[in-house]
């Protein structure tokens, strides 16, 4: 939510101010004039024709004469990938121009201006207000954006079972009764206020397939939105509907078995589709999200994707009528096909590699050097949402901005600059972090890994006005960084029968007070959000469900659902130890946390009358259970007796924990980030060394936690090298493999625990310990010395 238009100069204040363009101008722009209009209207409450404002794209005649007259820089628009100008002119009655060097570019120069006069790309999808400002105006001498760093920026609607297709087909869209044209004209609006242009529309089996409903494409195409698709939607198709993939009506989606009813299927879908602009998804998959058909061995599943991907390219050079090298493809070794990839397939140089993250934000890898040299480059595919094993996590926003940009800014590095597609779930509530994604995607190079953390909390003070909007998103983030909302429950999904089931979590109330603190800051945020949003509510009730939409109910829901099962655990622990009274006051407090939760999400559907009804659900998926109540146990007649949960603090006797921060010294490439970690800060190696006092014993165990990340590349391992008072280092590894024990443990509470014992000679009395980067990007989100202290918890003592 950066304002891109940072040039001051001369003023134009818009009210009264009519809007010039040619006849020759794309349908496109002149629907986003039509935008532009209504939003002045909206701003100023003025119409008129005292000033004028001219739009226009490079090569229309008012642009090229502008250019000749010296306003505007040719060299600010020729050959530029969707860039724009906005200049006020200067003469005696000022003009503000417009200017794009496509269609995008001018359109983006529309909503530009639109920001700058006070109306949020937010407006409608998180009803932030418009204030009313009859004097509103442009200060601007002349300001060139440039070309955004990725040429392609999407999001993928996605997992919309229990969001946005309930709230758009009994709703928003209740007359067709699925998400259709009007949803998608509302999508659009916002993708191109927020920059992006492309949209990879909703797929589950129940919505309605994209092209089942003729008119969304024609809607996309009036917006100048250009259609993509998942992994899983080869050449536009969509085998999870069954209007585009009957299995009783088409056979087996196996292409070795069943070509021609398959290949018929691309055939018909591009001569429907290919005369708008589309990025083609090639090779293919199994039936939606599983894996491919035939139960192949490897030898000839590579020569069989080969093959699909030549028919493919036949196919859109037929109806495309360009060479396939100048189409835009992508080919996204997603699951199984990164095996193939990995085995030997060779992906034609012009089609774009969209790099995966593991559905938990981290990249599985990015291009290795040979791969950097492909002519049709790479791009990235990106999840704030996501339903599978081993946890779905589609109710609430907790990825951090430093996160995504350490793992997107590390695919860009590597060549990622072609294409970004971000999976958004519903969009809503995700509003932050589509933001925050887009902005990196505009201007990566506005961003650095100190002031990416900064991003979302500048973004709600824009809104809102100065608060303690960074402490809150600080704790909030922090929170769920060890634990998501939706995994407190400690339950896997699609596991074994030991690993399936609401659990007990492992956050102690015995030691370190963990729980205690846990609860305690998330009360405290709580609490703060909720004086926020009163205070908000003196001002405006639209202003207020902003702000709930935003802040209040994604960290107030989060504190009742961890409340939820936290004093689920504590009734449990009290019980056992015979203090029935006080048991009885957690089962309570644990049906307090239940209603609440269904009242929060109850209130977010009321909203506004009744415009988010249907929206705002737990999203129990398909076989999770954190949305129920934990089990508890009552004793009648014992009564209720508050318990004390102040937390408490506790000496650490036989351990000792390191503070990242108070390095003895350090390598050039090592830096401590904040922003994420357990403790909010993380030290990126490197080589760095800590210093720690005697220690009574002749031993000594160092347990860390690594950010579990993947290594950047095949031929790359993570690997962290371990010494004590410079001796023989000992080597910690990080190999895991996709869906193993090991990969889902660390998804679930985002590190890679390492314990490493090693002699020590106890009559020193000051010790060092070293840690080493034998990969790159390998980070340290926390270290502990124990030589027989360290007590049983989660995450183990904090220093916050």
């Amino acid at each position: 939510m950066l304002l891109p238009l940072l040039a001051q100069g001369r003023t134009f204040r818009i009210g009264k101010a009519s809007v010039y363009y040619d006849d020759e101008e794309s349908y496109q722009v002149v629907r986003a004039i039509g935008d532009l209009k209504r939003d002045i209207a909206m701003v100023t409450g003025l119409e008129g024709r005292q000033s004028q404002i001219v739009v226009g794209t490079y090569g229309t005649k008012t642009i090229s004469n502008l250019i000749a007259k010296g306003v505007l820089k040719e060299q600010d628009l020729k050959g530029k990938w969707e860039s724009y100008v906005i200049t006020v002119t200067d003469e005696v009655n000022p003009r503000l121009v417009i200017a794009g060097s496509d269609k995008r570019g001018t359109i983006y120069g529309i909503y530009d201006v639109s920001q700058r006069i006070g109306v949020s790309p937010w407006y409608w999808w998180a009803d932030v207000p418009v204030t009313k400002n009859p004097d509103a105006s442009v200060d601007c001498d002349y300001y060139a954006s440039g070309e955004p760093t990725v040429k392609y920026r999407g999001i993928f609607i996605n997992d919309e079972d229990w969001g946005l297709k309930p709230w758009s087909s009994t709703n928003f869209e209740k007359e067709l009764g699925d998400i259709g044209p009007k949803t998608y004209a509302k999508v659009c609006e916002l993708l191109l206020r927020l920059k992006a242009n492309m949209l990879a529309p909703a797929m589950h089996s129940c919505t309605g397939a994209f092209y089942s409903h003729p008119e969304s494409k024609v809607v996309c195409d009036s917006f100048g939105i250009i259609i993509t698709t998942s992994h899983c939607e080869p050449l536009l198709l969509n085998n999870a509907a069954k209007s585009e993939w009957d299995e009783q009506r088409d056979g087996d989606w196996n292409y070795k078995t069943n070509k021609e009813t398959i290949y018929k299927k691309w055939d018909d879908r591009l001569a429907e589709a290919s005369q708008y602009e589309n990025i083609y998804t090639t090779a293919m998959r199994g039936v939606h999200d599983a894996g491919l058909r035939g139960n192949l061995p490897m030898e000839e599943r590579v020569p069989l994707i080969t093959k699909v991907i030549e028919d493919q390219r036949q196919l859109l050079e037929k109806h495309i009528s360009k060479p396939a090298t100048e189409i835009p493809q992508i080919f996204v070794p997603y699951k199984e096909t990164m095996d193939i990839y990995e085995n030997g397939l060779q992906v034609p140089e012009d089609i774009t590699l969209v790099w995966v993250d593991d559905n938990y934000g981290y990249m599985k890898r990015v291009s290795n050097p040979e791969e950097q040299k492909r002519s049709g480059g790479a791009g990235v595919y990106y999840h704030l949402s996501y339903l599978g094993a081993p946890h779905d996590y589609l109710w609430i926003n907790t990825t951090p901005p430093v996160l995504m940009y350490e793992e997107l800014k590390k695919a860009y590095d590597h060549g990622a600059d072609r294409y970004w597609l971000l999976n958004v779930g519903d969009i809503k509530p995700m509003e932050l972090g589509m933001q925050t994604f887009f902005d990196m995607a505009w201007n990566i190079h506005a961003f650095d890994i100190d002031n990416v953390n900064t991003h979302q909390a500048k973004m709600l003070a824009n809104i809102f006005g100065k608060d303690n909007f960074q402490s809150i998103l600080d704790t909030y983030l922090r929170l769920a960084w060890s634990r998501k909302p939706e995994y407190m429950g400690w339950e896997y999904e699609w596991d074994d029968k030991a690993h399936t089931g609401l659990k007990p979590t492992e956050f102690s109330f015995q030691n370190y007070s963990e729980a205690q603190q846990r609860l305690a800051d998330y009360q405290r945020i709580s609490d703060e959000v909720e004086q926020i949003g009163e205070k908000i509510k003196g001002k405006s009730e639209k202003w207020a469900a902003a702000f709930f939409e935003l802040v209040q109910h994604p960290v107030q829901g989060a504190y009742q659902m961890n409340r939820k099962f936290l004093m689920a655990q504590l009734n449990q622990e009290l019980l056992a130890e015979g203090r029935t009274a006080e048991a009885n006051w957690a089962a309570r407090q644990m049906e307090a946390a239940y209603d609440s939760i269904d009242a929060l999400n109850h209130r977010y559907n009321e909203l506004l009358d009744g415009k988010w009804r249907g929206m705002m659900a737990l999203a129990p998926a398909f076989c999770a259970l954190f949305h129920l109540k934990p089990e508890v146990t009552y004793t009648e007649g014992a009564g209720e007796e508050p318990l004390d949960l102040t937390p408490k603090s506790q000496p650490l006797g036989g351990c000792y924990l390191i503070e990242l921060a108070d390095y003895q010294s350090k390598s050039d490439d090592a830096k401590l980030v904040k922003g994420i970690g357990y403790d909010w800060q993380v030290m990126q190696l490197g080589e760095v060394t800590y210093q720690f006092p005697q220690v009574d014993a002749d031993s000594i165990g160092v347990f860390f936690y690594a950010v579990p990340f993947w290594p950047i590349y095949k031929g790359k391992s993570n690997r962290i090298a371990v010494s004590i008072d410079g001796g023989e280092p000992q080597v910690f590894e990080n190999k895991f493999a996709e869906y193993s024990r090991s990969w889902k443990d660390q998804v679930m509470r985002n590190g890679i625990g390492c314990r490493l014992h090693f002699a020590i000679d106890k009559q020193v009395a000051q010790h060092t310990v070293t840690f080493k980067a034998l990969d790159p990007g390998q980070m340290l989100q926390k270290v502990i010395l124990d030589w027989g202290g360290l007590k049983p918890s989660y995450i183990g003592p904090q220093k916050l």
